[in-house]
């Protein structure tokens, strides 16, 4: 049985680590915030520009730009790029390892097609490189200080993958924000830019004729500009989803675990308690006894 030093020595380190776990809760609250905000603001245009350039690429030729190219049909020797967006810190709960397993089932699934990565995050990085992965890129402490430079980066590399032929396919593998109890992990087609659909009709409503569109300047100068800030933006949505995505999970885990603490000092308390009266039950017990054997 543990001495009452001993349990008062335990119970002043779980207060100790029940003030680190809520101090790090209201740092992550006051940075979800920032990171939900700067997510809301940008996923509009992120999700509109993708629906209309996948809505005009469907109406081009594959020619019109490198990043159409569909290859459906994988080569012989072909890869696909799976760019796995991590975070740079841990103590979030599942954030971190739920997104390396859906990339190791993706890698798994598409075995035939010699998956390649990109990882972004530290925690990705140390994960994969340990274990052999072929990695074409790594970008790690980009999160502390999230800029569009950033994204722009990793997309350059996943284009100079792409147009060279050195992949058929980019993917991304995040978290995606949906609120501060969920986060989804998204495993998203990148390149070639996926052919979707502008004009298709409500359901019920009768079918009118099909669109056609004016390209003012030629569809080769108006791709050329535009798809890549398509990637680019695309990247940095997926990033910005991560970085809110992160701070919600470290802000459920560290509430968990002050709340954790708290019930822990509780039952030690009790337990310290209990040790303690029985060793003054034992004292007057010992004090009668002798006061008896004296008489």
């Amino acid at each position: 049985m543990p001495s009452l030093l001993d349990i008062r020595r335990r119970v002043r380190a779980v207060k100790s680590t029940q003030q680190i776990t809520k101090a790090m809760k209201m740092v992550a609250a006051s940075r979800l915030r920032r990171a939900q905000e700067r997510i809301q603001n940008g996923r509009p245009f992120a999700m509109e520009m993708r629906r209309v350039l996948q809505a005009l690429a469907l109406r081009v030729e594959t020619a019109a730009h490198p990043l159409l190219d569909d290859r459906s049909v994988p080569r012989a020797n072909g890869r696909a790029l799976l760019i796995v967006v991590t975070a740079d810190r841990g103590l979030c709960g599942s954030f971190n390892t739920n997104v390396i397993k859906a990339a190791g089932t993706f890698i798994t699934e598409n075995a035939a097609r010699h998956v390649a990565l990109g990882l972004v995050g530290r925690r990705g990085r140390d994960f994969f490189a340990r274990r052999g992965f072929p990695v074409l890129f790594e970008q790690v402490n980009l999160f502390a200080h999230l800029r569009f430079e950033n994204a722009q980066t990793i997309a350059a590399a996943a284009i100079e993958a792409f147009a060279g032929g050195e992949v058929d396919a980019v993917y991304l593998a995040y978290n995606e924000f949906k609120s501060i109890m969920v986060q989804h992990v998204a495993i998203e087609q990148l390149l070639p830019i996926p052919r979707g659909t502008f004009d298709t009709p409500t359901p019920g409503a009768p079918a009118g004729p099909p669109l056609e569109y004016l390209f003012e300047p030629k569809p080769e100068e108006l791709f050329k500009n535009l798809l890549p800030t398509y990637v680019e933006v695309q990247v940095f949505r997926a990033l910005l989803e991560s970085n809110a995505a992160f701070y919600a999970a470290q802000m459920t885990a560290m509430d968990a675990a002050t709340r954790n603490s708290g019930e822990m000092i509780e039952q030690l308390t009790l337990y310290m308690n209990k040790v303690r009266q029985a060793a003054i039950t034992r004292e007057i017990i010992e004090v009668v006894s002798g006061a008896q054997a004296s008489r």
